[in-house]
């Protein structure tokens, strides 16, 4: 399969974030609703007594207002606005370039996390403010992973590998990565050296100018959790694609990627 392939079996399912609280919309549901303004998920108000909270859940959600989301009407999971403020909506990709939030810092609430094998379409700046940013976090989280795992093979495309040495944040992260047990594997239009022990894929070819993938494929899924996030630029900053943690489908990316590149 290719990556396109991968992507186009990505469905999207009818997924609603509920904000419980107040019947009122406020800030924070505002800022929920322009990040995913565009995709197939709604983000709408509900009250508190609108749903049957599972006391686990209750529990994780603590106290103040809650998100919940829903797949095709089934509450699926649960998050603290609070979680959901201090983890997307209060930042902004600087924190992740310049190093500020670096591996072991990176939080992602269920809410985030359950939106997995949702197909996504997000846009970069200056299309969008906030859409990106959630990208950008799902592959910070994927390199936390495999750090945590401190074995495996990741595989990261940058388009162009002068992102590794550009942006400090990037190039902290990756010199953590090649100093651990990963083997790590980078990809992207060579036009600068990467100065780090890992291996380095490169080419000028479509694939390389257009993909942005993280793949972490643990050496063992029973000791450590693999991710996938695969994305295609369609047209300039705009960017289609999925996040995937199911073991099946990261061997199969994982092994496309070895494949193709």
């Amino acid at each position: 399969m290719t990556l396109r392939s991968f992507i186009e079996d990505t469905g999207p399912p009818t997924a609603t974030i509920a904000v419980v609280g107040d019947d009122q919309p406020g800030p924070l549901e505002a800022m929920l609703d322009e990040t995913f303004e565009t995709q197939p998920i709604t983000v709408e108000t509900a009250a508190t007594d609108t749903f049957e909270l599972t006391d686990d859940l209750e529990l994780e959600a603590g106290d103040g207002d809650v998100a919940v989301l829903l797949e095709d009407g089934v509450l699926v999971a649960i998050s603290s606005m609070a979680d959901l403020y201090e983890s997307l909506l209060a930042i902004n990709s600087d924190l992740f370039v310049t190093g500020t939030r670096g591996l072991g810092e990176i939080e992602f609430p269920d809410v985030l996390a359950n939106l997995d094998e949702t197909r996504l379409r997000l846009r970069g700046y200056p299309l969008a403010h906030k859409e990106k940013l959630l990208l950008i976090i799902v592959s910070r989280r994927i390199e936390q992973l495999a750090w945590n795992g401190s074995s495996g093979t990741l595989r990261s495309a940058f388009q162009h590998l002068s992102r590794i040495t550009d942006e400090i944040g990037t190039h902290e992260v990756y010199t953590e990565l090649a100093a651990s047990d990963v083997d790590v594997h980078v990809y992207g239009v060579d036009d600068a050296t990467v100065d780090l022990d890992v291996t380095v894929h490169s080419g000028t070819e479509q694939r390389y100018r257009n993909a942005w993938f993280v793949v972490y494929r643990p050496d063992d899924p029973a000791d450590s959790d693999g991710s996938a996030l695969v994305c295609l630029e369609d047209e300039p900053r705009v960017w289609d694609g999925f996040w995937t943690d199911d073991p099946e489908r990261v061997v199969a990316i994982d092994e496309a990627i070895a494949r193709e590149f």
